[in-house]
């Protein structure tokens, strides 16, 4: 989760406006793909916890 706290203040750091339209899409899909593994994280976790108490 810090990976992707960075990465979104890396880019709200930056103005948009300066970044070369290649690095802020490679920048944008990295995010992209952080926050994809996040979700996964947390799916998995809840599933861990849903199966434990018998949902």
């Amino acid at each position: 989760m810090r990976d992707l706290s960075t990465a979104i203040d890396h880019l709200a750091a930056e103005d948009p406006a300066d970044i070369p339209r290649a690095q802020l899409a490679e920048q944008l899909l990295e995010l992209h793909w952080q926050m994809a593994r996040l979700q996964a994280q947390i799916a998995r976790r809840t599933g861990l916890r849903r199966s434990a108490v018998g949902l």
